[in-house]
């Protein structure tokens, strides 16, 4: 135990010298934040309905199909003038 105890602070001593490249403190690990970054221009939830066929069509090209599908609609939306 007495070995133990000795490299634990060895290691505290050798981290807060800055021996080692990455050393997180408790206070960078509560800084920390998580999940995903905060986007800059934020998606808005919403329902609307499409014909099945669109639907299936879309779904059909696999994961990621309802970004296509917000492509496609803000495609549409600079080639025409909405209204």
């Amino acid at each position: 135990m007495a070995k133990f105890e000795a490299d634990m602070l060895q290691s505290i001593d050798e981290a807060l010298t800055g021996q080692y490249g990455r050393v997180h403190t408790p206070a960078q690990i509560v800084a920390r934040r998580r999940g995903r970054p905060v986007s800059v221009e934020p998606k808005v939830a919403t329902t609307i309905r499409f014909d099945a066929e669109v639907i299936q069509a879309f779904k059909a090209t696999g994961r990621g199909w309802q970004t296509r599908i917000n492509d496609v609609l803000k495609d549409w939306l600079r080639t025409h003038q909405p209204g």
